[in-house]
């Protein structure tokens, strides 16, 4: 399990760092810069004054690209202490530095917040042996040692929980567009279905009844185009959802009320029957939705799938608390079921539960195909 958790964070991306704010890096690098160079000159018993200098004018200059390179950030900066510790140890002259190379710390928060697993792996290694020669080359007590180590790596800390935060939110964020995209999906298949259902059927008898009777071709045509006005119209609100910064106009939902529409006398296909009965006041509009698209989208399968379906049945029956929707047809069993052609019955099911209610469809006890779903009338609880 710890080899897989470290495997995993070796091979964590690179965070990506926000360009905008580099202004606040040059802001940083234009106080620091001039403190730098006045305390390098100014300061009196300064250990090696043009290396003391020379490394904290490397440090300042550094923060310009902490955010996009902070491995190279950091291999430079603590490579460069590396080599002075060294020096310092191997001659015993002690600390060589400036009050102002504690900004230093801002390094590792750097490294932990935008760095990649790899890179934050590699750029503790720096940090580490940084630490551990300059307090061998400096040493003045374990208390301060130990201060001077929490100093030092609680930045860090501090940078990689702000990743995580970061990387959770954009998780998040990610997980409300996946969810977005597959309710567009499941609306763009009810709808779009439906309507091109319709526009096939008329396709058809447009080409049986031409060659005889020509102004019914021309009243099947001016039917398809109707039908694939509003396909587009639709399709378009919907696809306007997923664009960024775009401003969608959404038709208002369907309803009970717009189930009625669905039925028609039989004329060209089955004929549809639209029943009510009981209470159907005070429904939630996404129950009312939901009855609608289910409604159509079985409809649709009907129109599609069943076999000589002559007559479909919607019957919305309503209580106190639930309402319940039945459609059935008449159409002769085949040897396909309609459970394995396509997401028209998943989307069903995942609207019903989604309300908080339940979901069911088969064939008939002799013929045809039965589809359930009951609904509580309020919506889904809160």
């Amino acid at each position: 399990m710890l080899r897989n958790a470290l495997r995993s964070l070796w091979a964590e991306p690179r965070a990506p760092h926000p360009p905008g704010r580099v202004w606040h890096d040059w802001l940083l690098v234009a106080a620091l810069l001039p403190t730098a160079i006045i305390e390098g000159v100014l300061r009196e018993e300064v250990i090696w004054r043009p290396v003391a200098l020379a490394l904290a004018v490397l440090t300042v200059c550094a923060f310009l690209w902490r955010r996009s390179h902070p491995l190279t950030v950091v291999a430079a900066v603590f490579g460069a202490l590396i080599v002075v510790d060294i020096g310092a140890l191997i001659s015993g002259v002690g600390s060589v530095g400036l009050y102002t190379m504690i900004s230093v710390v801002l390094l590792p928060y750097a490294l932990l917040r935008w760095g990649s697993g790899r890179e934050i792996g590699i750029g503790l290694g720096f940090i580490g042996v940084a630490l551990v020669l300059g307090h061998v080359s400096d040493f003045t007590g374990v208390v301060e040692m130990l201060v001077g180590t929490m100093f030092l790596l609680f930045p860090g800390t501090l940078g990689a929980a702000v990743r995580y935060r970061g990387t959770s939110r954009l998780r998040e964020l990610d997980q409300v567009r996946l969810r977005e995209r597959e309710q567009l999906a499941r609306e763009l298949h009810d709808t779009v279905a439906h309507h091109v259902s319709a526009i096939v059927i008329r396709a058809q008898a447009g080409r049986v009844v031409g060659a005889t009777t020509p102004k019914a071709a021309i009243d099947a045509l001016a039917i398809i185009e109707a039908e694939a006005t509003r396909t587009l119209a639709e399709m378009r609100t919907m696809v306007g959802g997923l664009r960024d910064g775009a401003t969608a106009t959404f038709a208002p939902q369907p309803g009970l009320v717009d189930i009625e529409r669905l039925a028609r006398d039989g004329s060209e296909g089955p004929e549809i029957e639209v029943e009510f009965q009981g209470d159907l006041h005070d429904l939630g509009p996404s129950v009312g939705a939901a009855l609608y698209r289910i409604a159509q989208e079985s409809i649709t399968n009907a129109v599609r799938h069943a076999r000589l379906v002559t007559r479909v049945v919607v019957r919305v029956t309503g209580d106190s608390e639930s309402v319940r929707l039945t459609i059935y047809d008449d159409g002769e069993p085949g040897p396909m079921t309609r459970t394995t052609l396509g997401y028209g019955l998943v989307g069903m099911n995942e609207r019903a539960i989604l309300l908080g209610g339940s979901f069911e469809a088969g064939p008939g006890p002799e013929r045809g195909w039965i589809v359930k779903a009951v609904l509580p009338k309020a919506g889904p609880a809160r």
